[in-house]
């Protein structure tokens, strides 16, 4: 009956577990979120755009990871706060649906949290400010259609390959041009077709598969139209074309039994007898493989060294894949199945390929197992080879090409393209500044405070690339309030040694960003941060401690 009573003069305390911690009001609770978001949003931001930083974090597991890609970056930060975790599991979103404009949601999540600071402390109340941040929000939603000045109706690799050069940019700069061709035309030959989408193919981000071989020039990487396994072949044979091939998920050996057996021999010759009918069995199994037409057997465990004998004596090529997950790829480029049973395979259970062979690429062998004469009837898996100096640019290009190949899959899903290089942002901040001047109740401060946030893309794309961002944001106001709404950020001028720009102001702007994309990442921004907004009251309960528990 005790744990029942309730001691009313103790309040909350009397209530809760011992250990628990709690905090409510601006100061104790809102004020505290703000700072953890302004923090998290402070960090990533010196990453955006193509002259970002690039932070160095080390985990738990002392993994160093060099990258400038905010998803990344929230993910091995490890964040604890509750409030700056809202912020991370909405890039993280971003990142899942679209692959680009991440550090967009981050930072501008945290700009509107900044900016909540400053209206709280003028004396605004938040709901006030939540009201204004919400018709903010509507009227970006209504006015970023408008702002479109470029179709894609035909999905095609040059205008998929120009469309994704910022997105690939943006990671890594000077990467885009290399890049993009391979992975438009990697991202069509897989493509399938869809009368849901507007260009009328569907890429599947999962049809696209990166393969890492350090070493070599970044111009080295190239695209394989099937699957590449970093192994050699474990027969002499190393090249066959137009392959049937059979997969097993199981080794090629002679199978033990489940308990064990005593046999007794008498003479030499039971001795020969029980090896000749082992080696009989086997090559009763290899022969029924290769009378089916199998030129090629994949094999997920250990072949034995009886059952590589037969093999090599019916000509057939044979290569071992462990791993179950680039089993299953295999089967998917091939259209196989993967036996369970050693035998042979009827014919919808092989699969096919028009060549597979070994080569050798920055001194490792290769397997390609590639897919040339049916590419008319499409490519069921597409492999980027990519080539680079270190391993910590291999992973920063595979992180460009994977944004770059959801891009693809948005453009072909929708493809409306808004100006780029802060464009979009700077238009939208000074229409949604006019629309606050409409506006009369107090929210028309938070309008205009979320109007004055959207200029922090410009800001600090300017100041990224080392240009005076006051005298970048002065000129591109006066270049959009005079109906200039494509004028961005011209990040390399004057820099280069070649532009004579030194205002930092591109007026003909060629830079396009994908405007489904945009409209997810503010609308992810704006949920995160009035999530943490409607926040007035923290209760934590005294964390669990374990054997290996802090």
């Amino acid at each position: 009956m005790t744990s029942m009573a309730l001691n009313t003069a103790a309040g909350l305390s009397g209530m809760l577990k011992d250990g628990h911690q709690s905090m409510e009001g601006v100061d104790a609770a809102t004020l505290r979120n703000i700072t953890a978001a302004k923090e998290l949003s402070r960090i990533v931001s010196t990453s955006l755009g193509p002259n970002g930083m690039n932070k160095l974090v080390v985990n738990h597991l002392e993994k160093i990871t060099v990258t400038s890609d905010c998803a990344t970056i929230v993910k091995e930060l490890e964040i604890e706060h509750p409030a700056a975790k809202m912020l991370s599991l909405a890039a993280t979103m971003q990142d899942d649906e679209c692959g680009d404009a991440t550090n967009l949601t981050v930072s501008f999540a945290g700009g509107l949290l900044y900016a909540t600071e400053e209206l709280l402390r003028s004396g605004l109340h938040t709901s006030e400010i939540i009201a204004g941040f919400k018709k903010a929000g509507d009227k970006l939603s209504a006015i970023l259609p408008t702002l479109t000045s470029h179709t894609i109706a035909q999905a095609t690799e040059e205008s998929l390959a120009e469309a994704i050069m910022p997105v690939l940019a943006a990671k890594q700069f000077g990467c885009d041009i290399v890049l993009a061709p391979l992975v438009t035309k990697a991202a069509l030959a897989t493509a399938s077709r869809s009368k849901s989408y507007q260009s009328g193919y569907n890429v599947n981000p999962e049809s696209i598969r990166v393969c890492k071989i350090l070493g070599g020039r970044m111009e080295q990487s190239q695209v394989i139209h099937g699957y590449v396994a970093l192994r050699a072949a474990e027969t002499t044979l190393t090249s066959v074309s137009n392959a049937k091939i059979t997969v097993f998920g199981c080794g090629l050996e002679a199978s033990g039994t489940e308990a064990k057996g005593t046999v007794l021999m008498k003479n030499a010759e039971d001795l020969k007898g029980y090896n000749k009918s082992e080696e009989t069995k086997m090559e009763e199994i290899i022969k029924s493989i290769a009378d089916t037409g199998t030129k090629v057997i994949v094999s997920g465990g250990t072949v034995s060294e009886m059952a590589m004998h037969f093999i090599e004596r019916y000509q057939m090529m044979c290569i071992k894949i462990p791993s179950k997950w680039e089993l299953r790829r295999l089967c998917a480029a091939t259209n196989a199945n993967a036996l369970v049973r050693l035998g042979p395979a009827t014919p919808d259970e092989m699969g096919y390929a028009d060549e597979v062979s070994v080569h050798e690429i920055g001194g490792r062998p290769v397997t390609s197992f590639r897919q040339t004469k049916s590419l008319e009837d499409g490519c069921r898996l597409a492999t980027i080879i990519l080539r680079a100096s270190t391993t910590n640019v291999l992973a920063d290009l595979e992180r460009a090409v994977d944004d770059g190949v959801h891009a693809c899959r948005q453009i072909c899903k929708d493809g409306r393209l808004v100006p780029g290089a802060g464009a979009t942002e700077m238009e939208l901040a000074v229409q949604i500044r006019n629309y606050a001047e409409s506006c009369p109740g107090l929210d028309q401060y938070a309008i205009r405070a979320f109007a004055k946030t959207l200029e922090f893309c410009p800001k600090v794309l300017a100041e990224n690339a080392g240009l005076n961002a006051a005298h970048v944001l002065a000129g591109l106001s006066a270049a959009h309030a005079n109906g200039n709404a494509s004028a961005g950020v011209d990040i390399e001028g004057g820099l280069d040694g070649t532009s004579n720009n030194r205002s930092g102001i591109l007026a003909d702007n060629s830079i396009l960003d994908i405007l489904i994309t945009k409209e997810s990442a503010f609308r992810l921004a704006i949920d995160a941060a009035l999530t943490v907004l409607k926040v007035d009251q923290i209760i934590m309960s005294k964390p669990a401690r374990g054997s290996g528990g802090r």
